[in-house]
């Protein structure tokens, strides 16, 4: 008996590609100003899974300390990583903004929310598992 193929979770199809595209982003506030609550955190990942499936990625992993948020995604090659940034930056900006406004006032002005600048890691090298680990042990703020 041969054995069983099991399919790759991490490898998807789309029309005419085969893909296993993982990126590891992080974002930082704005002056590195701590303003994230758990409360904040956990809206700040349901915003940016919903623009996420918005462009047809998949968070695969969230978490956040009070300055900054790591995302793990899993993205099909028509999506530009630089676009995917800037939507989730700005449309998580505008919602935090505009639901936890007297908070965030306290420490940041201006307009900003985010740093303008963002890191992007592509995670072909590192087992998935082990980053998922990784951004699973970033500590909550307390």
């Amino acid at each position: 008996m041969s054995p069983r193929w099991e399919p790759n979770p991490d490898v998807r199809t789309g029309r005419h590609v085969v893909y296993a595209l993982h990126a590891h982003l992080v974002f930082v506030t704005k002056y590195r100003r701590g303003v994230f609550t758990d409360v904040m955190l956990a809206r700040c990942e349901e915003i940016m899974g919903d623009v996420c499936a918005d462009f047809e990625v998949e968070l695969r992993e969230f978490n956040g300390e009070h300055d900054h948020v790591h995302l793990l995604v899993h993205y099909p090659p028509k999506v530009a990583l630089s676009k995917l940034v800037n939507s989730l930056k700005g449309v998580s900006a505008r919602y935090l903004r505009q639901e936890y406004d007297t908070h965030v006032r306290k420490y940041l002005w201006g307009g900003h929310f985010w740093s303008g600048s963002y890191f992007a890691g592509s995670v072909g090298g590192a087992p998935i598992s082990v980053l998922r680990q990784y951004i699973e042990q970033q500590s909550r703020p307390v």
